[in-house]
Formats: structure tokens, C-alpha cells, sequence
């Protein structure tokens, strides 16, 4: 497993920063890799993306969700990854969001990416994209406000 962690600081209030992260099916906005996420629950995502060059799909869960503090998940199909996003209040109109993600590299290209900081820095410049659409718009697309406790099963 590789781990990344980046962070970026956003200027926005705590709860838009954390409701337009809720909004996982708006992820292809900033994400370039991510074609499509499909929600089908409060827990359950589908995910379509390019990974190394390759299209792939896998399911993922929420396993814990605390609104304006933390969204973390886990796949439960296909690429294995895992990871959570935490939000610090740094005053009423600034947040710095926290993305740590868990994966294994599946192929060759993958490894050799990962290796070479490939997914680090797509993180980076995913994080950079959500702070430029979420300032630009000064507000959030939508929100959900529930709770996810862990386990989930």
C-alpha cells in the first residue's frame, strides 16, 4: 500500500468546504482522472476513472462521516484504496482541508507512477482545482448533512 497526504487551505467558511465535498458526483469537476461517480445511497459510490493510462471502475464505501470534520471511505470492488478527508476551521472564512488516500498499485505503469509521485501529484493539483471552483463560486452545489458511524456493516 502507498499512502499520500496532501492539504491546501481554502478560502471559504468550514461547512462550505465540507458540504461541496459531499457532493461526490460533482468529484469530474476537479478530479481529472474521474470520469464519473455515481452515488447510489448516503454510503454507497460507483467510480469511474483513468488510472495509468487505463479506465478502470470500482465501488467504494463511506465508513464514517461527521459533517464539518471528516469524510472517510474505503473501496469494496475493484482498484483497492482507502482514505479520509478531515476539515480544520482556521477562522470563519478559512478552512484547510486534509486528504490522506490509501492505494495499492495494480500494474507495472501504476507502480512505476507511484514511484515517481504521480498520484501525489495529481492529489495536489485535484485539491488546487476544488479551492479555485469552490472560491470561484463563493458557495456550495449542495449538501448532506448526515452522519456516518463506524462499523458500517
Amino acid at each position: 500500500m502507498s499512502t499520500v497526504e496532501e492539504s491546501i487551505d481554502v478560502d471559504v467558511p468550514i461547512s462550505t468546504a465540507y458540504n461541496q465535498w459531499t457532493q461526490f458526483e460533482d468529484f469530474p469537476q476537479f478530479m481529472s482522472s474521474v470520469h464519473e461517480v455515481r452515488q447510489f445511497d448516503d454510503t454507497r459510490l460507483h467510480w469511474k476513472a483513468t488510472v495509468a493510462g487505463k479506465e478502470k471502475q470500482w465501488d467504494a464505501e463511506i465508513t464514517h462521516q461527521i459533517p464539518d470534520k471528516k469524510i472517510a471511505w474505503r473501496s469494496t470492488t475493484g482498484v483497492p484504496n482507502a482514505g479520509a478527508v478531515t476539515f480544520d476551521r482556521l477562522s470563519d472564512t478559512r478552512t484547510r482541508i486534509n486528504l490522506k488516500m490509501s492505494y495499492s498499485p495494480e500494474t507495472f505503469t501504476e507502480k512505476v507512477g507511484d514511484t515517481l509521485g504521480a498520484v501525489k501529484l495529481q492529489a495536489k493539483q485535484n485539491l488546487s482545482r476544488f479551492k479555485e471552483m469552490l472560491e470561484s463560486r463563493g458557495t456550495e452545489t449542495g449538501a448532506w448533512r448526515g452522519t456516518v458511524a463506524q462499523p458500517h456493516h
